[in-house]
This record gives structure tokens, C-alpha cells and sequence, in this order.
């Protein structure tokens, strides 16, 4: 493989390759509504994909009261393991991770979950043969926008940024990978509009892993960086 060639993707998880976009709304609305400071659900959906220190900053503001940030993680926590065991991965998502692997490509998870998610949504995968490096929460200082779980997925792979594509499936998550310039792949399938995504910076956008496996061979997973 010509060193500038492409030799990894990163992938994030949540909303990319597994249905939960829509479990994380939902929980962090009944977490937030428990403790008497309600947010429409609209507005915690284009709020998914930040970490939950940043998402509470975004939907709260930064006068909030802070000591009740750990409450609010811990309510959401509580509601979304709850789900563990019907999570379910996004059409294609498993057949497009070993399709990258059968190419020669890497397979790293980028994602900010914490260990115990991040065990419930190998499980729903079920690809963890072809799966190269997997971060977990544990491995950023900062959540996204902040790139930290990609340097962290690059550290841990020892692929490097100038050889690897992003997938994604939130304007945070382009923005992330946008600080490192690597090209973001955006999908739709986490609730993100393709115009939205494409106006982040995403240098590609599709419906979902189904859909950029159909076309896999013409998409920016195959050609050299």
C-alpha cells in the first residue's frame, strides 16, 4: 500500500452504525424534565453527538447549576441501559465494517461512550473479529466538538490523520474531524439532514451504512487520500 494511501476508518457509533440517536433524545429529555428544567425534544436531538458536559452546557447554558450536572448524567445513564439489550445496529452497519476490513482497512471505533455502552454496542454489532482499536470515554478530556476521541483513536491505532476517513453522523461530528483535517463521510440516519451535514464540511453524505456500502467503491473509502 502506497504510504499516502488510505488506511483506516474511523468510525463513530452512536447514531452512525447503532439506532440509538433517537434512545439518547428520549432519555435525556426524561432526565431533564425529572429535574424540572424541561427541554423540548427537538431541541435535545441536534444537541446528540456532544459529550454530556457540552450538551448540558449547550441545552442549560453555562449559568446552570453545575452540581446538578452529575445527577442529570447519572438519570440519563440509568434510562438508557435500559435499552441495552435491544439496541440495534443501522441497516448495513455490520456488512459495511467487514467490507472495509475484507479491503485492507482498519476498523476503529471513535467513540465517547463509556466502557459499559461501549460493551452493549459491540453486542449489537457483532463484528468485533474485524474491529481494530475501540475507545471509550475514558480516553478524551473533552468530549466533540473537540477532537479528543479521534486523537485518542489515532494514538491507539497508530494509523495517523493524513491516512484515515471519518464517519459520522452529526454536525459535531464533522466539526470534530474537521480540527484534525480528516475528511468526515456524514450519514443521515442519526437525524442530521444532508444539507445540514454537508454544510458542516462532510465531503460525502448518505442515508445510512447501507447506502455507502452500495457505492462503497466510489466513495471516499476508496480512493487514496
Amino acid at each position: 500500500m502506497p504510504s499516502d494511501s488510505l488506511a483506516g476508518v474511523l468510525f463513530d457509533v452512536d447514531g452512525t452504525l447503532v439506532d440509538t440517536t433517537y434512545l439518547h433524545t428520549v432519555c435525556w429529555w426524561e432526565a431533564l424534565r425529572e429535574a424540572g428544567q424541561p427541554v423540548p425534544m427537538a431541541t435535545v436531538h441536534r444537541s446528540i453527538g456532544m459529550g454530556a458536559d457540552k450538551l448540558l452546557e449547550h441545552l442549560l447554558g453555562p449559568e446552570r447549576d453545575r452540581d446538578a450536572d452529575g445527577k442529570l448524567r447519572d438519570s440519563h445513564d440509568t434510562r438508557y441501559a435500559e435499552y441495552w439489550d435491544r439496541l440495534t445496529p443501522l441497516p448495513g452497519a455490520t456488512k459495511l465494517l467487514r467490507a472495509c476490513a475484507e479491503r485492507g482497512l482498519r476498523v476503529v471505533l471513535a467513540t465517547s461512550a463509556s466502557e459499559q455502552e461501549v460493551g452493549a454496542l459491540r453486542r449489537a454489532l457483532d463484528a468485533d473479529d474485524v474491529i481494530d482499536t475501540v475507545t471509550s470515554s475514558a480516553d478524551a478530556e473533552e468530549s466533540k466538538p473537540a477532537p479528543d476521541i479521534l486523537v485518542a483513536a489515532l494514538a491507539q491505532s497508530g494509523l495517523t490523520a493524513e491516512r484515515v476517513v471519518f464517519v459520522g453522523d452529526s454536525v459535531w461530528d464533522v466539526a470534530a474531524a474537521g480540527k484534525l483535517d480528516i475528511p468526515c463521510i456524514g450519514l443521515t440516519c442519526g437525524g442530521t439532514s444532508r444539507g445540514e451535514l454537508a454544510g458542516a464540511g462532510a465531503v460525502a453524505v448518505y442515508d445510512d451504512p447501507a447506502a455507502l456500502l452500495a457505492t462503497l467503491d466510489d466513495s471516499p473509502l476508496s480512493r487514496p487520500r
